[in-house]
């Protein structure tokens, strides 16, 4: 008998060029509007092979990246060795999100947010109301996870500080002081401690 064939996960990706064109930056930019405007445009997006692009640095892959604030307490984790990018093993985090599929587009929405609502349910349990705003963009050139990523940075601010993963590779969980956060930077992903630096004053 055969063996069954693997599916292959086609993520959204933008070409860099396109990037660098709208205006390159390394770190974070708080403005993110005019950026998604075009990044967005079904003229310029396309869904290739996760396992291609993950090494094409001439692709962004656009990433929800969800941070989670309650009373001035920010949500973070550390990520497993079972969590599927491996360069990130071990590493802390205050982010929650992933790729946009193509499946985000079967139902004819918006792809990104069907992602980024399909995301965060894969990944933990928010029991609590919250309120979520776009707040500006990642790129990390430095690193080479960054240089074919480009994170969305989302902050929500929670009613309850209630957040439970759900993925078992999420693990070390907790709400901490961002001082206490930023004071151990050096332990987090490089995103991570961009968010620190550019929302928690860390600068």
């Amino acid at each position: 008998m055969p063996a069954a064939r693997q599916t292959v996960e086609h993520v959204l990706v933008v070409p860099t060029e396109l990037f660098r064109e709208i205006g390159w930056f390394q770190g974070f930019h708080a403005d993110a509007a005019p950026y998604l405007e075009t990044l967005f445009d079904p003229a310029y997006t396309s869904y290739r092979p996760r396992d291609e692009v993950e090494e094409d640095p001439g692709f962004k892959q656009l990433i929800p990246y969800c941070v989670f604030r309650c009373a001035g307490r920010v949500f973070h984790y550390t990520r497993g060795t079972k969590q599927g990018e491996s360069r990130l093993h071990a590493k802390r985090s205050i982010g929650v999100g992933g790729h946009i599929s193509r499946e985000d587009a079967a139902d004819g929405g918006s792809p990104y947010l069907e992602g980024l609502q399909r995301e965060l349910a894969e990944e933990v349990f928010i029991d609590t109301g919250y309120r979520q705003r776009c707040v500006g963009l990642i790129n990390d050139d430095d690193t080479p996870v960054g240089r074919v990523h480009l994170g969305i940075v989302h902050l929500f601010d929670l009613n309850e500080p209630q957040v439970r993963p759900r993925e078992a590779s999420m693990i070390e969980t907790g709400f901490a002081d961002p001082a206490d956060l930023i004071a151990a930077r050096e332990g987090f992903e490089s995103w991570s401690q961009i968010c620190l630096e550019h929302l928690f004053g860390g600068r």
